[in-house]
């Protein structure tokens, strides 16, 4: 089988040199087993997928960890949260030995609870995200073609180990698979309807601010419960909320976040878009561009097992800057547009936030190759200049 190489390698190589544990989180086939079983051939790989070693770790977890000696690949740690502990203990009592285990887990907040409580100060955490660009091979970025057909597969690895997979077909069963698999042992939904509309409303929100009140209200269901399903959502990195940029402002800023997917073929196929040409026409089209490259730049962060520095910016009279990078003594500053010919009068918002702030890069990210400078220090770029 073709193996993609990530760019989260090195990095996880390095951390192995540094950490006895290392845990490696991220959405369903993103490609968190594959790459660790490619990078550490000589670790005994064990996944708690498997009913029966499920039921050993958790029944006795003593035995399991005299059966599976490290080194050792755990993956969907999740499913055996006791383990934890007995893995502190065999860290402690070897405290020199580094790259003893390295666990996977795709339900990030029950499983960062675990790990803060038994493991803190011995675990290095990364986040594997679907391909960036990066890591894509065969496509032209300057083509606004090949791009809109790229954003409605999306950039799971299966599309580009298999080229010719339906992407309707191929979304349809993850979100099957998804919510059979870890919404029912995470939550007890009952009603698997309401839940996929509450899916698709939140789809026609991409990229706009959240309300969960309003969301709650028209999918009929109580705010308890949209904000128990947005964990949810978050907790296995299908959503991501990008939070408000508010210190340091004379003005008065919105201070609710800005809801994004994780994967824009996800995306699309809940919008119900089907087809390069309906992606392109579709009244959607620049929140899926706009949502695209900001979980660009959100990756680019990961791949080097980084936390993301990454905002947006808006006051209440509707200034808005679509996405910031705090450096914490400058930022950059990002307008996107799905637009082929940008212009003086959609950087406005740029010229404003930089008249009030330290800005080393401030760009407008569009469709067009050239690069076009505007006054004030503002140039219009193709958006692919993200991954700088």
């Amino acid at each position: 089988m073709k193996y993609l190489h990530r760019k989260l390698e090195k990095p996880l190589k390095e951390a192995l040199e540094q950490f006895p544990v290392v845990l490696v989180t991220g959405p369903r086939q993103a490609g968190k087993s594959t790459l660790l079983q490619h990078c550490l051939p000589g670790y005994t790989y064990v996944t708690l997928d498997d009913i029966l070693i499920r039921n050993l770790a958790e029944s006795d977890p003593a035995l399991f960890m005299k059966t599976y000696e490290p080194p050792l690949i755990l993956d969907e740690i999740q499913y055996a949260p006791s383990l934890l502990s007995y893995i502190k203990m065999e860290v402690d009592a070897s405290r020199r030995k580094y790259g003893r285990y390295v666990l996977t887990g795709s339900q990030i907040f029950s499983l960062m609870r675990g790990v803060s409580e038994s493991l803190a100060g011995r675990i290095a955490i990364f986040q594997l995200y679907p391909l960036s660009w990066r890591e894509i091979s065969g496509v032209d970025v300057y083509k606004e073609r090949e791009v809109a057909e790229q954003m409605l597969k999306g950039f799971y690895p299966e599309f580009q180990v298999e080229p010719k997979l339906n992407p309707k077909f191929w979304h349809s069963a993850y979100l099957s698979t998804y919510l059979e698999r870890d919404l029912r042992t995470m939550r007890n939904i009952q009603d698997l309807g309401q839940f996929q509309r509450y899916l698709i409303l939140l789809a026609s929100r991409a990229g706009q601010l959240f309300n969960l009140q309003e969301i709650g209200k028209e999918c009929g269901i109580s705010q308890t419960t949209a904000k128990d399903w947005l964990m949810l959502l978050q907790a296995t990195s299908i959503v991501y909320l990008l939070e408000p940029y508010t210190r340091n402002s004379t003005k008065r800023i919105v201070k609710s976040p800005k809801l994004f997917f994780v994967d824009t073929g996800l995306l699309c196929y809940l919008l119900r878009i089907e087809s390069t040409e309906q992606l392109i026409y579709s009244p959607f089209a620049g929140h899926v561009f706009e949502n695209m490259v900001v979980m660009e730049k959100i990756k680019q962060f990961a791949e080097k097992g980084e936390r993301a520095p990454c905002y947006f910016y808006r006051t209440i009279r509707g200034q808005e800057v679509d996405l910031l990078i705090d450096h914490g003594d400058h930022f950059d500053a990002y307008e996107i547009k799905f637009s082929s010919t940008p212009s003086a009068d959609m950087t406005q918002s740029l010229v404003d936030f930089k008249s009030q702030h330290l800005v080393k890069k401030c760009a407008l990210l569009n469709l067009r190759k050239e690069k076009h400078p505007f006054s004030n220090g503002i140039v219009a770029e193709h958006w692919s200049s993200v991954h700088g």
